[in-house]
């Protein structure tokens, strides 16, 4: 190889940001309504958004009010093979289309009726197709599959990093040793067992780990979120999000009263009484203001500080200049020397950010109590990274006839419709169809496309082969 193919190759291997990745942020951007493409907005200018798998494995173990699977998804068998080629497919579809870097969900039913080692083996794929893959679960399992998920044959680690969102709330039924909970403070026990488990997996084999807590939000423990919030942000959970229930699944399940009544507003007003402060969120926004919402910061000894203030001029301005100089870098998955150099090229070309970012992290310091507290928090284990989310998904009478006449292209006269196509437009949950090639959001699959797909895989896996 000659110094100057050498030296082009050196180039191509530090540039900040990745040529493909590139070109699909600026096509997420274009595509987004004009309504969402605000100095807040984080698609686009930092990720394409999240995604998800489908059709791989929908049967569940536990029996929720409400549900959001189709009747026919307990019907199917969860099939290892079926999984692992089917989670390869859309993995596949998903780096072409939206880039070499992402976070995606192995989600369909509960993800520990696979076998380990077929849900090793999923997490294997999904990461060999640049994704940062997240294991969706109802957390109703024990460490001897944690173990066999995390370890091989020999008692080696598969993996550095095991990501997990858990689903914990009153609302399900049949988990073991409280089959039917009447409150959400009964579950914290079980919350509790299940970060603890991942310590005992680093502890004794250094395999880290980022857990999500989720929970859905009904009229019926619409109140019961300020005893979440307190109780469960300092378990070990970096994320606690909420989902009020939108009317999507088996209508068996849907019993109880009216459930459009909660929205953000009614969920983000018990969070932060929960937690005793304002959690300020408006200085970054995924996607539609309607559907999601996130609030990225730090705890210190038990109090929440936002990433970047909104109330501050001196913070936006730093957000703005790390969204636009440092959007599309990929932290989160490269090796830190290489990172490093990308940083530092991206710091040549504009050497008034280090200024600024060193400004940013004084003020951070200062509103966590300043550099002495800090330290000594974080020596006592007193300083975790926190995201407090909202996600307001959509009921499927809703968007059926909104996605019907976007498939059509045509724009709705109707305002709720209307609104509705804006919301889908500007989605940051993604699902891929390689079978057509398409993209679709995650409340298009589950109101439109999950209950037809589940009748055919009813057939393609059933329950029982004679």
């Amino acid at each position: 190889m000659t110094l100057l193919a050498w030296w082009k190759r050196l180039e191509r291997a530090t540039r900040p940001v990745h040529p493909v990745t590139e070109r699909v942020l600026l096509e997420r951007w274009t595509a987004l309504p004009p309504g969402v493409r605000t100095d807040q907005q984080v698609l686009g200018r930092h990720a394409v958004g999240c995604e998800g798998t489908h059709g791989v494995f929908p049967k569940c173990n536990l029996t929720c009010s409400p549900c959001y699977h189709s009747k026919d998804a307990n019907k199917v068998r969860v099939d290892g093979a079926h999984t692992v080629t089917q989670v390869g497919a859309q993995m596949r579809l998903l780096e072409q289309e939206r880039g070499p870097r992402a976070h995606a969900q192995l989600i369909g039913g509960e993800v520990s009726l696979l076998d380990p080692e077929d849900h090793a083996a999923a997490l294997a794929v999904m990461r060999r197709h640049g994704r940062e893959p997240m294991s969706m679960s109802h957390g109703d399992f024990d460490s001897g599959y944690l173990r066999a998920l995390a370890l091989d044959e020999d008692g080696a680690p598969r993996f550095r990093r095991l990501s997990f969102a858990a689903h914990f709330d009153s609302l399900m039924r049949g988990r073991a040793g409280i089959p039917r909970p009447r409150t959400e403070v009964e579950l914290n026990p079980f919350r509790a067992r299940f970060v603890e488990m991942f310590r005992d997996l680093r502890r004794d084999h250094g395999v880290r780990s980022y857990l999500a807590h989720n929970m859905t939000v009904t009229p019926g423990n619409l109140d019961q979120i300020e005893h979440v919030v307190a109780d469960v942000s300092g378990m070990g959970y970096s994320m606690l999000s909420f989902q009020p229930a939108a009317r999507v699944g088996d209508e068996r399940r849907w019993t109880g009263g009216d459930y459009r009544t909660v929205g953000i507003d009614d969920v983000w007003k018990r969070l932060e009484a929960g937690l005793g402060q304002r959690v300020a969120w408006q200085a970054l926004q995924f996607g539609d203001p309607r559907c999601n919402r996130s609030a990225f910061g730090v705890r210190v000894d038990g109090r929440w500080m936002p990433m970047f203030d909104p109330d501050s001029e001196a913070d936006l301005v730093a957000r703005d200049r790390a969204l636009a100089h440092f959007g599309g870098v990929n932290f989160g998955g490269t090796p830190p020397p290489l990172l490093a150099v990308k940083v530092g090229r991206v710091l040549v070309r504009h050497p008034g950010d280090l200024r600024v970012a060193l400004a940013w992290l004084r003020r951070l310091l200062a509103r966590s109590g300043g550099v002495r507290r800090v330290w000594s928090s974080w020596r006592r284990g007193g300083v975790t990274p926190m995201t407090y989310v909202v996600h307001n998904f959509m009921d499927a009478e809703d968007v059926a006839p909104a996605w019907q006449l976007m498939q059509d292209g045509q724009i709705a006269t109707d305002p709720s419709v209307r609104a509705t196509q804006e919301r889908l437009s500007a989605c940051t949950y993604a699902m891929a169809h390689p079978e057509t090639g398409q993209l679709v959001p995650a409340c298009v699959q589950h109101s439109v496309l999950d209950p037809g797909e589940n009748e055919q895989l009813r057939e393609l896996l059933p329950l029982f082969v004679i």
